[in-house]
Order: C-alpha cells, then structure tokens, then sequence
C-alpha cells in the first residue's frame, strides 16, 4: 500500500516506520528538513515498546506536490495543524483514498471536511500510546496499548476492518469499532479533566487526585464535557463519570499531560482541541463550562509568552 504520514513528529515517526517495515511504500511529509535528512541518509530508528529498529528506504518530501495519489493518507500533526495537512493534502488524495487521524480532542475530522471533500474519512483513538524524539531521525516508542479505528460518521465498514488488519501487520494493537465517538469522548473526558488541570497547576496527575481543591476542578472540567456529550447522544460506557475519570488517572499517577510537556517545553499545546473544546460544544447543546473556559484561558494567556 502507498502511505504518506504528513507529520512526522514523534507519534507520526513510529507510524511511519512500523508501517514502512512491514511492506509499505510510506513517504515521511513534514517540515523538519533535519529530521528528513536523516531518515533519508541513515535510516528511521524506532525504539522503545515495538522494538528497536531502523527502517530504511522510507521517502522524504516537505510537501504532497511530488508524491502523488496514496492509497492512505495518515494526517498525524498536532490537532492545530489538522485543517493546514488536510488544506496541504489534495494532490495525495484519490476517490479511493482513505484519510486516517489519530487525534487528542475532538474535531479533528470536521477540521479535514472543511478543506477536503471526501467521505473517506476514518479517525482513530490512541490509548496508552506514546512517543518522543530523541534526535533527528531517532524516535522512541514510549508505550503501545491500543489503537482503536473507525468509520466518522459510525458503522463497522470493510475498509475500517482492511485497515486495521494493515495496521496490526505492522506490529499496532488495533481494533475496528463501530461508535468511534464513543471512545473519541471517553478518552476526551479524561483528557479534559487532567490535561489543562495539570498544567495551570502544574502538577503530575497523581498530584491532582490527591489534593481535594486541585481534585475538584480537575473533575468539574470532566463533568462539564461529560454534560455536553449527553445532550449531543454520546453513548457512554458508563453511568459513573467521576468513578471512571478517577480510575482513569489513578492508573498513570506519575504521568505528566502532553499539555504540561508542551508548556515546560515553552511551546504552544492543544488547548483548543482538549479544554478548549468544551465551551465550544456546550454553547452548541446549550450546557455551561466555566471551569473550562477559565483554565482555557489561563493556559491561553501563558502560551503567549512563549
């Protein structure tokens, strides 16, 4: 199969070069002209939970215009850079072909409609899935769990099934889901509830659970966005929301939110896919968010000194 990852930071490193193992033409489209030279001069090494390998004979463009038509395009920026890959994409994109992002948050796939008109478009849920760059053309694999793909608009499809099956050869744990915007929002209430949180307090998420005022807004930021998701008919697997936030995070207490990364970094986060997000859904089905919206705008008001 012919795949272009358009980002290829760390998490889009990994798809790259495990799916480029496996068989696959994959072509590497970022804007890190370094890390391009390097995965063309000596290989692409991934390390870390899928092994430690380095691939070779993996393609390299800074943009889509000499690629042609793939069979997959993998849109694997940040959630802010969703609509500028998808607007970059056209010439990659063929009446066949499939258009997968694997995002935090939510939106991602309405970011891609807005610049491309296709109904082939698949989102995917990562979880206990991590990765960093350790230099360029060096990425290590943090933590593979599972990767959950589905249709957008619902129904368990033979292309979603294809497609995992493409994936699981490369060495991913996957599964096909019928209601991936269940698991979009199961995992989008836990991130709310931890990733802006954290950060403005900076704390690790274990830190959070345990002190009650941090604890509480940690939470009240889960509930709002768990309110939005029943008004808009998001069937939940759960019935206890504060019960699974907790569970949630009681299993990574020692872990830092990409959010908090990305501010001790000093760089920009996703706060507009994540926290961000609820104020956004909850004008649309007419719930509150304050707790969102005032964290939001902290970690807003922090990044502009960046």
């Amino acid at each position: 199969m012919k795949i272009a990852v358009i980002g290829t930071g760390a998490m889009g490193s990994v798809y790259a070069g495990l799916l480029a193992d496996s068989g696959n033409e994959v072509w590497a489209i970022d804007l890190w002209q370094e890390h391009l030279d390097a995965i063309k001069q000596q290989g692409l090494r991934v390390e870390g939970a899928s092994g430690d390998r380095t691939v070779q004979g993996i393609r390299i463009s800074k943009d889509s215009s000499s690629v042609g038509i793939c069979d997959l395009v993998v849109i694997a920026t940040k959630a802010s850079g969703v609509g500028s890959a998808a607007k970059s994409a056209e010439d990659l994109i063929g009446s066949d072909t499939l258009i997968l992002t694997i995002q935090n948050g939510l939106g991602a796939g309405e970011r891609i409609r807005e610049h491309l008109e296709s109904s082939n478009i698949l989102l995917g849920v990562a979880g206990g899935f991590g990765a960093s760059m350790k230099a360029p053309g060096h990425v290590h694999h943090n933590g593979m769990e599972l990767i959950r793909l589905g249709e957008m608009d619902g129904g368990l499809s033979n292309r979603v099934e294809k497609l995992a099956t493409l994936w699981r050869e490369a060495g991913f744990n996957v599964k096909a889901f019928d209601d991936i915007q269940q698991l979009i929002w199961e995992k989008f209430i836990c991130n709310v509830s931890f990733s802006a949180p954290c950060t403005v307090f900076e704390r690790t998420i274990g830190e959070v659970l345990d002190d009650p005022e941090s604890w509480n807004v940690s939470i009240n930021c889960g509930l709002e966005a768990y309110k939005a998701g029943l008004v808009k008919e998001i069937n939940f697997s759960f019935t206890d929301p504060v019960e699974y936030i907790e569970a949630f995070g009681s299993k990574m207490p020692g872990a830092r939110p990409s959010m908090l990364l990305d501010h001790m970094a000093r760089r920009p986060s996703e706060i507009d896919a994540i926290n961000g997000m609820v104020p956004v859904v909850a004008r649309e089905v007419g719930t509150q968010a304050p707790f969102n919206e005032a964290l939001s705008a902290v970690v807003r008001i922090r990044e502009k000194s960046f």
